[in-house]
């Protein structure tokens, strides 16, 4: 069953990947290209409320989604933040960062934080289908496992 945060950032449209304790999902606001946002599937709005399990079932996430979002968009750094202010699940935003544009679907995508913090005011926002169709292409990348 999703929880509130899955459902607002657009699951399951926005699905890249689902682990036993966690989905990865597009973000509809693309800081970077390949803002992606990771939210965890149990009831928990306290990172230190998480299960073990869970801790170690990230592990392997984050792994897999360095491992996509390098192969695709080639980033310099990665940034993880976990805001929780608006949405109270536990989840992190995933910004890969990058000091020169991106280009996807004739689309640029700056990062225009870089060097600095990510600029969350800033950003592409895809319509439905976009977000539909980025989600498909990453999960295309995912490894199976």
């Amino acid at each position: 069953m999703p929880n509130a945060t899955m459902t607002k950032f657009g699951f399951p449209r926005t699905l890249v990947a689902e682990t036993r304790h966690w989905v990865v999902l597009v973000r509809p606001q693309q800081v970077t290209l390949g803002s992606l946002v990771l939210v965890c599937r149990e009831p928990v709005t306290a990172f230190g409320q998480a299960s073990p399990a869970a801790f170690a079932d990230l592990q392997a996430a984050v792994a897999a989604t360095e491992r996509v979002l390098q192969g695709f968009v080639g980033y310099e750094r990665i940034n993880y933040l976990m805001l929780m202010m608006v949405d109270p699940d536990v989840h992190f935003h995933v910004i890969p960062r990058y000091s020169s544009a991106r280009e996807r679907d004739g689309v640029a995508y700056p990062d225009a934080g870089w060097p600095g913090p990510p600029n969350l005011g800033q950003s592409v926002a895809l319509d439905d289908a976009a977000q539909a169709a980025l989600a498909s292409h990453l999960r295309g990348l995912w490894p199976a496992g």
